[in-house]
């Protein structure tokens, strides 16, 4: 289970580039159940997602992640809706050893940042007070799913 908050970003943290980071290309064969490809670096992943309605702030997701070889991925992209998502994600330490992913988008979506924290409980995601940059929270806002951006 995946429980998580989406924020748009303010201003982006100190020494950025010291933080790890990754280029990432995803792809949606499917928006309901999400069927998504992804290309992290040079792994590749195949994750089937489905949005588990609840009361809490927070984004929640049955999730399950399969790795792909590079074939299979190329197979699969080509398939793929819409465009693909194109964006550098940075893993960034947070208070109570949470990890906020920020996402920096690029092609059509450039100028576009998103950050997400995960969380071990609902309880935990709708207590968070996100740090100074961190802007507005968008968990609820389908326009800034990846898988509308991809469309």
């Amino acid at each position: 289970m995946e429980i998580e908050r989406k924020y748009l970003v303010d201003s982006l943290p100190d020494a950025l580039d010291t933080y790890p980071h990754v280029e990432i290309e995803q792809g949606y064969l499917c928006t309901s159940p999400t069927l998504r490809v992804r290309r992290a670096g040079d792994a590749f992943w195949f994750t089937v997602k489905e949005k588990v309605r609840h009361t809490s702030t927070a984004i929640q997701n049955r999730e399950e992640e399969f790795t792909l070889s590079a074939d299979r991925y190329a197979h699969l992209r080509a398939k793929c809706d819409g465009r693909m998502v194109v964006k550098t994600r940075y893993r960034i330490p947070l208070q109570d050893g949470l990890t906020a992913e920020l996402d920096i988008f690029h092609g059509a979506h450039q100028g576009l940042m998103l950050v997400e924290v995960e969380f071990p409980t609902l309880q935990a995601a709708d207590a968070f007070t996100p740090p100074f940059w961190f802007g507005p929270d968008v968990s609820q806002d389908p326009r800034f799913r990846n898988s509308r951006l991809a469309q």
